[in-house]
Order: structure tokens, then sequence, then C-alpha cells
């Protein structure tokens, strides 16, 4: 069954097309992060530091850095997976001739999920080895074994936070009964999340700022609110957690007192320090994930399956 849909998928041209337009993005990106590197080389020696990782985050302006692209991108590639992936059956009247069969319905929601996973895992691997093997091409570099961990968890986190619109889509897809309202549900969610969510912390930040400014106190307890707001966005959780494995500069995703900055020597964290800075990102969009899938199991073995 998950061979089935891995098929379906890629002979869809939706698939097809999301594939041709995210790898053009990334290979357009590409080109503006190694002309900038080449720019900025003679003038900045602190970039032969963790060189490689510049190809995922620097741009000239032209175009947004490769990471951008992922995160904007991704979720459409999700969405464009998992709108239609119950629905359409049962609109065809193919969902009750499965069911006859001797199969369980766990079986059919876990290969709709796996399925459609698998094929963006490959194509995130797939993308990200084509940008290190060209990167590596033009500036003639190779990364270093750290560099190369770094962007593999990078791949790996982009694909988990795929997967959690791709079951979010998933699960529209059991509740509504029309693709449309499916994927506009979806849309509309990662269109608040992208777009309204930032606006609307900043409605609230300046709602709740702290009447005495000059107390050190009362502002950084609003800023851990902020900061504890902004967490609820899928999207934000991915930036901080990519940037951090991508800028072993960032040290911290939070504010710092005068206190916990004094003295610190200003060097690249390992990525051990990297990995525990984003651990509490990194679950939560694992747990996301697992709590929309779940919700979608639980919802599509109660739900009554009748034949046309």
């Amino acid at each position: 069954m998950v061979r089935k849909e891995m098929a379906d998928h890629m002979r869809s041209w939706r698939y097809n097309l999301m594939l041709l337009l995210i790898g053009l993005t990334c290979l357009g990106s590409l080109y503006t992060a190694m002309m900038s590197i080449r720019e900025a080389v003679p003038k900045d020696q602190t970039l032969n530091a963790f060189l490689f990782l510049k190809l995922f985050t620097v741009s000239d302006g032209t175009l947004p850095p490769f990471i951008t692209f992922i995160g904007f991108l991704g979720p459409l590639l999700g969405i464009s997976l998992g709108f239609d992936a119950v629905n359409s059956e049962r609109n065809k009247g193919t969902l009750s001739r499965v069911m006859a069969q001797p199969i369980h319905r766990d079986f059919l929601i876990g290969a709709k999920f796996v399925g459609a996973l698998i094929l963006i895992s490959m194509m995130f691997l797939s993308l990200g080895f084509l940008v290190m093997g060209l990167g590596l091409l033009a500036i003639g570099i190779p990364p270093s074994a750290e560099e190369f961990l770094r962007m593999l968890l990078f791949l790996l986190l982009s694909i988990i936070y795929v997967g959690f619109w791709l079951s979010l889509a998933i699960l529209f897809s059991i509740k509504f009964r029309q693709s449309a309202t499916s994927a506009l549900s979806s849309l509309s969610i990662w269109l608040f999340f992208s777009v309204f969510f930032t606006m609307l912390i900043q409605l609230i930040a300046n709602a709740t700022a702290p009447v005495n400014a000059t107390n050190p106190n009362d502002i950084l307890q609003h800023q851990q609110f902020i900061q504890v707001i902004m967490s609820l966005s899928p999207s934000q959780l991915f930036s901080e957690a990519t940037t951090t494995l991508l800028t072993p500069t960032v040290r911290s995703l939070g504010p710092l007192t005068l206190e916990q900055v004094y003295g610190a020597i200003p060097s690249p964290l390992p990525l051990g320090q990297s990995m525990l800075l984003i651990w509490p990102q990194v679950t939560g969009m694992i747990a996301a994930t697992l709590v929309c899938f779940g919700i979608s199991y639980a919802y599509f073995m109660r739900q009554e399956i009748r034949s046309r």
C-alpha cells in the first residue's frame, strides 16, 4: 500500500510541479549564495569558518536563502500531498471498495502518511545533497564533519516540518468530504501562521508592554512571555531550529541579561550545544506532527464508510 501511494504521487502533476518549483528556487538561491560568498570572502576572512553552511544562509538580496525557500514552500508541498488523501477516494467510491478487502483501516491511513513522507524525505535529501555537491564544485572546499552533520540535521528538521503540514492536511481530508474545503482549510492555517500570526503577536506585545520600562525584570518577563506565544507557531519553531543549526555563532534564542553575557567568549557553539539549544523546538515540531496524525487516526478509525 505504501508503494501504491508513492506511485500515485509520483505520477501526479502536483508532486512533479512542486518538485520542479522547489528545485528551481533552491538552485537559484544556491547561485546567489555562491556569488555572495565570492564577494565577501576577500573582505571578511571570518567567513572561512563554517564556509559550507553559508550556502544555505547567505544571499545577495536578489533571492532569499535556501532555508527561507524551504520554510515557505515546504508547507505547500505537505498540503498538496495530503489535502485529498481520503476524501478524494470517498468521492470516487474507491474507499468503500478498498475497505471491502481484508485490509485494516489503520493500514490505509498509515500508508497515506508514510508514503507521502517517504517522497518528501527523498526530495529533500536529493536537493540537499545536490546543493552540497554543486557547492563543493563551486567553492572547492569540502565540508568538515560537523558541517556535514549540521546539514543532515537541517534536512531532517525540514522533513519533520513538512510532515506536520502533511498530517494536518490529512486530518482535514478526513474531516471534510470536499477536497476544496480541506485544501482551503489547510492553506488558511498556513497563511495565518506565515503572515498574520506575527502581526497578532505584535499587537499582543504592544498591549502587554510593561508600564515601568526601566525595570529590567519586567522587560525580561515580558520578552519571555512573547517568546512563549511565538513558540505556538510551527514556522517560528522551524526558523529558530534551522537558524541555530546553520549559524553556529547563535548562542541563545531568548533574551539575556548582562550577567549572562559578561565574560562569554564570542565563539561558535559545538554541535552538541546547538542541539541542546534547539531541543525544545525539535520536540515541539515532532509532538505537533504526532498529535495531528493521532487525531486523524482516531477520527478515521471511528468514521463510517458507506458504499455509493
